[in-house]
């Protein structure tokens, strides 16, 4: 995991327009390593309850949190660097128009920092359970997933659409009075001032959400469309029973070629003797890049799959 660029000259300049004390440098820098090196530890604690193969997984949320973030606090250092504040400027032709512009663009990078917080609840989630694909019911639990986010994306635009027609929560189809007060209180919150009940960030993540599950779905249902296939040195098969891509080698792989496959996500399996990784279609692309199990035909993994092909010919119709 790496650390990202933090613009110092722009937290100084933020400063400046902020405050009469003087910047420290580096300070900007040092305080987002503090918050990332905090979501390391939290990630390396959920690694360790959680079983190997959802490490890589961690890993992935813990570096793009650190990217995330590296952005937004930056865009908000630019942001708060655009108008000095009244007691930095002075009131005297104080530009009104300008700051309120600031304001909103704060309002919007605020609703952006919240959303990271989303990716702490996916480190602590990740490997915990939810829905897995070796369940049963996968498909049934998804499907009934997705009609509940379905659901809830139209309620909060209906909600948004009420409030904008009456200037009220009060009397809402569809919601209870506890849910109507938790509503006004967040929107009485200091940083948001917003405008609806449902930001357009929180509409934005349910939609994510939404298609996210969309393609978990697809995944499943196509699970009979998956292919094995033979190397160079081995075989590659499609285990649908225990939901697993499974590379079968007759000797074992040199250590650059299992850097390879650990790369690519792969863990040996002592008990099936093999090296494995989720059965999707992710798995199907990763193996498209380790050299050494590239197919004898000389087709990519991916074109052997029924999934893919029927792809084609839908495109072709």
């Amino acid at each position: 995991m790496q650390y990202y660029d933090i613009n110092e000259e722009s937290a100084r300049r933020t400063k400046e327009a902020n405050s009469f004390r003087e910047y420290k440098p580096g300070s900007a820098t040092a305080e987002y390593r503090a918050m990332v090196d905090e979501v390391r530890e939290l990630g390396e604690q959920q690694k360790q309850r959680i079983d190997p193969m959802h490490h890589d997984k961690v890993d992935y949320y813990v570096d793009l949190y650190a990217r995330k973030l590296a952005q937004n606090l930056n865009d908000r250092s630019n942001i708060d660097a655009r108008v000095p504040s009244v007691m930095v400027a002075g009131p005297s032709n104080f530009p009104v128009h300008k700051k309120e512009k600031q304001n909103a663009a704060r309002d919007r990078n605020m609703g952006e920092y919240m959303e990271l917080e989303g990716l702490l609840d996916k480190i602590r989630g990740t490997g915990m359970g939810g829905i897995s694909a070796d369940d049963k019911l996968a498909v049934e639990k998804l499907e009934a997933k997705l009609a509940n986010l379905r659901e809830s994306q139209e309620l909060m635009k209906s909600v948004n659409a009420y409030y904008r027609k009456n200037k009220t929560l009060d009397g809402c189809p569809g919601l209870s009075e506890e849910t109507i007060a938790k509503l006004k209180e967040s929107m009485a919150s200091d940083w948001r001032k917003a405008l609806v009940p449902f930001p357009p960030y929180a509409l934005s993540n349910n939609n994510q959400n939404i298609h996210s599950v969309q393609r978990r779905l697809e995944d499943l249902k196509e699970k009979s469309d998956y292919a094995g296939w033979e190397f160079d040195g081995g075989k590659a098969e499609a285990n649908e029973e225990q939901n697993r891509l499974q590379l079968f080698f007759d000797d074992k792989p040199g250590e650059t070629e299992r850097a390879e496959l650990k790369k690519n996500g792969f863990k040996w399996a002592p008990s099936q003797g093999a090296w494995q990784r989720q059965l999707t279609r992710n798995a199907i692309f990763s193996a498209g890049y380790i050299d050494c199990i590239k197919p004898l035909d000389g087709k990519t993994p991916y074109q052997l799959q029924p999934f893919a092909q029927k792809q084609n010919g839908r495109d072709e119709r």
